[in-house]
């Protein structure tokens, strides 16, 4: 397995740089990399909730293409429908995943600038903040891009969905270039 640095920390002007091939790009609304490589490469981004006065209530995203086209891969696959209906037959990851949902809305909350959240009162998207889980879903017993919840996993470790992916597919074995 890969070694992980998960401290956040302000993006370097050297990951700043590598984002931007990563993504293909100029980055914005970047708060912090959530998680890099030990090299410093950085996987997860922690993205601002309010660019430009447009909500983005995805707090983490995965900047890694390496790991982006192992997990479309797996999209491809059909997994998120088997997760999906696990969901519905097991109660006990089912009640696991909704309470992660809600730790992932507080947790977006609780790292928001505070001139964002005022902004987001005033705008009135105050409501979406509270509705929109892991990858912007509202129907938190839906499985909403992979990408996402691995980069919540990675972020935070606190991801069902994120822990079941490297489980079934080893994806942090995943060979990691720029």
């Amino acid at each position: 397995m890969h070694r992980f640095d998960t401290r956040r920390q302000a993006p370097t002007p050297t990951q700043l740089e590598q984002i931007e091939q990563q993504i293909g790009r100029e980055p914005r609304g970047i708060e912090a990399v959530a998680c890099a490589t030990a090299e410093g490469l950085p996987l997860v981004l922690q993205m601002r909730t309010l660019v430009a006065d447009q909500p983005f209530p995805t707090l983490y995203w995965l900047s890694c293409r390496d790991l982006c086209r192992a997990i479309g891969r797996i999209e491809d696959s059909g997994w998120v429908k088997q997760i999906e209906q696990a969901l519905q037959d097991d109660d006990a990851l089912r009640a696991t995943y909704l309470a992660q949902q809600q730790r992932y809305v507080d947790q977006r909350w609780r790292l928001m600038q505070s001139d964002d959240r005022a902004r987001i009162e005033q705008l009135g998207f105050t409501d979406l903040f509270n509705r929109y889980g892991i990858g912007g879903i509202a129907q938190w017993d839906k499985v909403r891009c992979l990408h996402m919840q691995y980069a919540h996993w990675l972020a935070e470790g606190d991801n069902i969905i994120g822990e079941r992916l490297e489980q079934e597919f080893a994806l942090s074995q995943t060979p990691i270039r720029l």
